[in-house]
């Protein structure tokens, strides 16, 4: 009831600071700089995106009015960042994630993987976590949560029944044979109990130290899904969104930047990265809910005990459920492949890729968009069954049967229809990468990142690494109370001018923020993925907050560690290059 009172009051308030804000911008266009107007619509964009009084992608919109109303771009400057290049990479990129996840592709790939992994605790763990962060590189990490979490929770409480039914059936024949066979717990029954042959229903036999070992490993199995998925979705270039921020800021920042960040140079760097910090998280969370016991948890030259079978059983049950794959689900993997493969082989670097060889110019006027497009356009023509050929079909002999084949359409409908496309694409995103896009463009235009890169001259007296160390440190605080999106967008045209000022390689502390913006570990409000998994009750915000600063401590580490390693020779951050003085000659 306290929340129904104070929302009118909070909604007031609300309407009351955006009109307060709109008019004082109004009235004060005429005595600002251009830089000042420029950073007072930042400003007033960044109070709305934390604080949320209007929806973000809403938010995202406020630079096509009040950019042209201040005299800072012209409209139709402004409105073309919002289709640009990178957001049809994002764009074509999901629609080939919702074909996936149309399918059930996805859900077949995680159960495959886990039957293979095995079900001891510490690999069921691992497989959870490999299997989530493998998907969350490809599809959104919202949907692959909301996938896995229920195949976790279906685990677990067969584990858990199965525990219980072997714990009582134990008891039950240390005093007398006529033990009822128990049944598993039914979920349309929740409430069914056990009963032994005297009709009595025992106390819960398992010791509370049981309960609460099984609390944690749920808390632990739990947990590891919405970290692996923020985790994984770091390693490629649409995994999500930030990593679109930093590849349209550079393209929007530094026209020149000979496309040095791609598909193929951001999996290149990002991939060790994500295998680090998975292996490293995997082990924290190991040692946080499970303890480091090796034999109990490895299971090494033990037979699997019966909760380990009802776990694979489990498995086993939804592997079978989905059937043999089908013709639309091999098209749409095949397709998938298609996609990853045009996307590392456009432009490797160390080769001249299909973009040079086959096409005149092709290295300069195609770009990660155009492949992810064509895929997105195939999905929309290619069959979801198999096409029927009336000569060759064996029914002729059936004159009944031959003539329903004949009236079925040659081609069935395709793999993807435009309604589910339109229902599961999350546009807001889409929206929230043009405005950030929109800013960045009015930031270099207006001279605002070149007058904030003159103060930050000072910081050239400390070392580089210590400057990436910090910001990334800052960055994985400010996410865990904003959109990673809107962290990702405010920050790096920042960092930009900073990088410009003290003459330092501009990715060398952009590629790190762009990373950190997906550190959101701590809070279930600071991520979906958190919120999803918070959802099922077996985790309270402290248990959350405790875990999530060490992995945000891992995250930086891991971060910091590539930059200063592999990271170097990649993109040769040791040296300005000759494109980053675009900014500062604005």
């Amino acid at each position: 009831t306290g929340n129904g009172v104070f929302r009118p009051l909070i909604r007031a308030t609300n309407v009351f600071l955006i009109f307060k804000n709109t008019f004082l911008c109004l009235n004060v266009s005429s005595i600002m700089l251009q830089e000042a107007k420029c950073a007072y619509i930042i400003i007033i964009m960044a109070v709305y995106w934390c604080t949320e009084v209007i929806p973000l992608a809403v938010t995202s919109l406020m630079p096509v009015v009040f950019f042209p109303l201040l005299g800072v771009q012209s409209s139709k400057s402004v409105c073309l960042q919002y289709l640009n290049d990178t957001n049809m990479l994002f764009v074509g990129g999901l629609i080939v994630a919702i074909s996936v996840e149309q399918w059930n592709l996805h859900k077949r790939i995680a159960l495959r993987v886990l039957l293979i992994l095995g079900v001891k605790p510490a690999l069921l763990m691992l497989g959870f976590m490999i299997v989530t962060a493998f998907l969350s590189m490809w599809i959104s990490n919202t949907a692959t949560t909301a996938m896995m979490v229920p195949i976790v929770q279906a685990v677990l409480d067969q584990m858990d029944n199965t525990e219980y039914d072997v714990t009582v059936m134990e008891q039950g024949t240390g005093q007398t044979n006529t033990v009822i066979e128990l049944e598993e717990k039914n979920a349309s029954d929740p409430t069914s109990v056990h009963v032994i042959s005297n009709g009595q229903v025992p106390d819960d036999p398992r010791s509370s130290e049981e309960k609460t070992m099984r609390k944690r490993i749920c808390k632990g199995m739990t947990l590891c899904v919405c970290y692996a998925a923020s985790i994984g979705g770091t390693a490629t270039l649409t995994g999500t969104g930030p990593n679109m921020v930093l590849k349209g800021q550079m393209n929007q920042l530094y026209p020149n930047n000979n496309d040095i960040v791609n598909f193929a140079s951001w999996f290149g760097f990002a991939f060790p990265n994500m295998i680090l910090m998975l292996v490293l998280a995997w082990l924290w969370l190991q040692c946080s809910f499970m303890g480091l016991n090796f034999k109990k948890s490895w299971g090494c030259g033990t037979e699997r005990t019966a909760k380990e079978k009802a776990a694979y059983n489990v498995l086993k049950a939804e592997m079978k459920k989905l059937g043999p794959i089908s013709y639309a689900e091999f098209n749409v993997l095949l397709m998938f492949v298609l996609l990853v493969l045009l996307w590392f082989s456009r432009h490797p670097g160390f080769v001249k890729g299909w973009a040079t060889r086959l096409f005149p110019e092709g290295e300069k006027y195609i770009t990660d968009s155009a492949p992810a497009v064509f895929i997105a356009l195939l999905l929309f023509i290619l069959p979801a069954n198999k096409p029927k050929f009336i000569g060759w079909s064996p029914s002729m002999s059936d004159p009944e049967q031959a003539e329903e084949d004949i009236k079925k359409p040659f081609l069935s409908a395709p793999l993807l229809d435009w309604n589910v496309v339109q229902r599961k694409m999350p546009w807001s995103i889409v929206l929230l990468l043009g405005g950030g896009f929109a800013l960045a463009d009015a930031s270099a235009n207006s001279g605002l990142s070149a007058w904030l890169g003159h103060q930050m001259t000072p910081l050239g007296s400390i070392p580089p690494w210590a400057i990436a160390t910090v910001l990334s440190l800052i960055i994985t605080v400010f996410t865990e109370c904003t959109s990673n999106v809107a962290t990702a967008t405010l920050f790096l045209p920042v960092f930009s001018s900073m990088a410009a000022s003290v003459k330092i390689h501009p990715l060398y502390v952009m590629l790190p923020g762009t990373l950190s913006a997906s550190f959101a570990f701590m809070l279930p409000v600071a991520t979906p993925p958190n919120a999803i998994v918070f959802s099922y009750g077996h985790i309270r915000v402290l248990d959350m907050v405790r875990s999530g600063i060490v992995m945000n401590i891992i995250g930086v580490f891991c971060v910091t560690l590539a930059i200063n390693t592999w990271g170097r020779p990649m993109f040769e951050l040791d040296t300005f290059p000759a494109w980053a003085n675009s900014t500062t000659n604005q």
